[in-house]
């Protein structure tokens, strides 16, 4: 079996809004409140933030902090890296969805050459943007540009020069020069706010994009069992959960970019035990809670922890591993 080891990554530098480095504390917190032991029933990554970056004049308008956010697409990719390759299962928890990219890079050094790996994006957002046409310069909206090396510049509204050009291209290379991902092995789930611009990729590159009427339409589980079958062609899977995928209305505002008309927690909950079920399976990721924003308690986290809770405990890949505290650690900061 496979054995689960958590990755916390509390950086928030990508996002527009402050609270997201937050989020796992808040996660934390709900276990507590479930009186759940679950933060001491598995061994823990911590990768050292840079959040520091986040009181520094912001040099990189286009891409926001972009210095520091390409620091920790670095410690995340080698720390996921390193925890696939010692045969455990990283469960990462993020404050901004930008880390994802970091997360993408370190699969695909751990999988190696000519190995595919499924990316599963179930998100309100695209994450498509690059500096060359974000609206806004938050980098939590580019993870996915980074993973397909996808300046998109046929919609582009930005002049990106010096700094700015050199950082781009160094957080595309973080895993490997070009594509790291191929946009046939990508499935957006639970997609309803996005701009011209991702809209263009989407449809030029043709992504599939599995609406929220279409998991209430079929239920969760059978979606799940299509976007598997999707990514056929695929060695590995990686399922990112941005928890704005889940409707802001019936759940929470507890996150940076609420958007109603979104999935239920039982649809959440559906859809990542599908995705549990296939043992090419490798990767979770959850992120983007964001107690400060929270105006129901900590409702989102909760929400969260509950969907992690039930994955973990009731996956068949998983077995139960009880540790104690000496197992935690810390990923040295890289220079």
């Amino acid at each position: 079996m496979k054995k689960v080891t958590l990755l916390e990554v509390d950086s928030e530098l990508g996002a527009g809004t402050r609270g997201s480095s937050l989020g796992i504390s808040a996660l934390k917190i709900a276990a507590l409140t479930a009186g759940d032991h679950f933060f001491a029933d598995h061994p823990r990554l911590r990768i050292p933030n840079c959040n520091e970056y986040l009181y520094r004049p912001v040099d990189t308008p286009h891409a926001i902090h972009l210095d520091g956010i390409v620091k920790m697409l670095e410690r995340v990719s080698g720390g996921v890296r390193d925890c696939v390759q010692e045969g455990g299962f990283p469960l990462v928890l993020s404050g901004d969805h930008s880390s994802a990219a970091g997360t993408i890079a370190g699969l695909k050094a751990a999988l190696g050459e000519g190995r595919r790996l499924g990316v599963i994006w179930i998100d309100a957002h695209a994450d498509l943007h690059s500096p060359y046409t974000t609206p806004s310069g938050n980098v939590h909206g580019m993870p996915l540009a980074i993973a397909l090396s996808e300046d998109n510049l046929d919609h582009q509204s930005n002049e990106i020069v010096g700094k700015t050009k050199i950082l781009w291209e160094r957080a595309k290379a973080v895993c490997q020069p070009g594509p790291w991902i191929k946009p046939e092995d990508l499935v957006f789930i639970g997609l309803r706010d996005y701009e011209t611009q991702e809209a263009h990729l989407i449809n030029s590159l043709d992504i599939n994009v599995v609406s929220v009427r279409q998991v209430r339409r079929d239920g969760a589980e059978e979606i799940a069992r299509q976007v598997r079958h999707m990514l056929d062609a695929c060695d590995c899977l990686y399922v990112s959960f941005d928890v704005d995928s889940l409707d802001c209305d019936l759940v929470s505002d507890g996150t940076g970019t609420p958007v109603p008309d979104g999935l239920t927690v039982d649809e959440a909950r559906g859809l990542i035990m599908g995705f549990g079920e296939d043992p090419r399976l490798c990767a979770l990721e959850i992120m983007e809670v964001n107690p400060v924003l929270d105006t129901k308690g900590n409702k989102m986290a909760e929400a969260a922890f509950y969907i992690l809770q039930y994955f973990v405990r009731n996956s068949r890949s998983f077995g139960h591993h009880p540790v104690n505290k000496t197992r935690d650690s810390v990923v040295e900061a890289s220079s």
